[in-house]
C-alpha cells in the first residue's frame, strides 16, 4: 500500500512515497505521517464501504504492525509498530460504525472534528414538549400501568424517528459518494455541491442525537437500561 505524500525514512533517509514500509531498508514507517482513518486501509473518502473488504484490511495490517513481530527490533521499530497498530485500531472500530464514519469524515472535510450538538426535529417541538412533561410525572411519582404504555408507546415512536433519520443518512451518503467518483468536475462545482451535503449530513445526525437522548430519558423512566434497549434495536 503506498500514499501520494513524500517523506524521508527515518532511518536511511531514502525517499518514501507513503509506503508503510521503506523500500530501501525496510523498516517500518509512522503511518500517521500520511494516513487519515481512510488512508489506513488505501479507501477514498466515501461512507458506503464494503464492511468485508475492510475487515480484511484491518486484519492484513494488525497482522503486519502487530507488536510480537518487532520484539527483536530497535526501540524505535516497536515504538512505531505499537503507534500503527493503534492506530489501525481506532481506524476500524471508527469506519465500521456507519454513524462514527460520518462524523469523522465531517470532520476531516472541515478541517476539525467539533461535536454536533443534539437540535430537535422541528416537526417534533410540540410533540417533545408532552413527551417531556409525561416524563417530569413519571418522574414525581411511580409509574402506573397507564402511563408506562404511554412511554414505552412515545420511545417506540421516537425509536422509528431515528431508523428513519438514519435512512436519510444513508440517502446523502449515497450522493456524497457519488460526487467523490464525479470528481472530475471542477473543483469550485464539487465545493458547491459539498457544503450542502455536509450541512445536511450534520443536521440529520443533531436530529439523531437528540432523539437517543429522549430515547435513553425514556428507558430511564421506565427503569430500563438504555444501553440493552439500544442492543435490542439493532437486532
Amino acid at each position: 500500500m503506498t500514499r501520494s505524500s513524500r517523506d524521508l525514512c527515518w532511518n536511511c533517509q531514502s525517499e518514501v512515497g507513503g509506503e508503510y514500509f521503506c523500500p530501501q531498508c525496510v523498516k517500518v514507517q509512522p503511518a500517521s505521517v500520511w494516513s487519515d482513518y481512510f488512508d489506513v486501509f488505501g479507501l477514498p473518502r466515501k461512507l458506503g464501504l464494503d464492511l468485508e473488504d475492510l475487515q480484511r484490511r484491518f486484519y492484513d495490517w494488525s497482522r503486519k504492525f502487530h507488536p510480537d513481530l518487532f520484539q527483536r527490533a530497535t526501540p524505535e521499530e516497536q515504538a512505531i509498530s505499537l503507534e500503527n497498530s493503534a492506530l489501525v485500531n481506532t481506524a476500524y472500530r471508527t469506519l465500521r460504525d456507519p454513524i462514527a464514519r460520518v462524523e469523522y469524515l465531517i470532520g476531516l472535510e472541515e478541517g476539525a472534528v467539533k461535536g454536533i450538538p443534539p437540535k430537535a426535529p422541528l416537526d417534533l417541538l410540540e410533540e417533545m414538549l408532552e413527551v417531556q412533561e409525561a416524563l417530569e410525572a413519571a418522574k414525581a411519582s411511580a409509574l402506573d400501568a397507564e402511563t408506562r404504555k404511554r412511554l414505552m408507546d412515545e420511545r417506540a415512536r421516537l425509536a422509528e424517528r431515528r431508523r428513519a433519520e438514519e435512512e436519510r443518512l444513508l440517502d446523502v451518503g449515497r450522493e456524497w459518494d457519488a460526487l467523490v467518483d464525479g470528481s472530475r468536475a471542477a473543483s469550485r462545482d464539487r465545493d458547491d455541491l459539498r457544503r450542502p451535503l455536509l450541512d445536511r449530513m450534520k443536521g440529520i445526525l443533531a436530529a439523531r442525537a437528540y432523539l437517543t437522548t429522549v430515547i435513553n430519558d425514556l428507558s430511564d423512566a421506565l427503569g430500563e437500561d438504555s444501553q440493552t434497549h439500544a442492543s435490542h434495536r439493532r437486532h
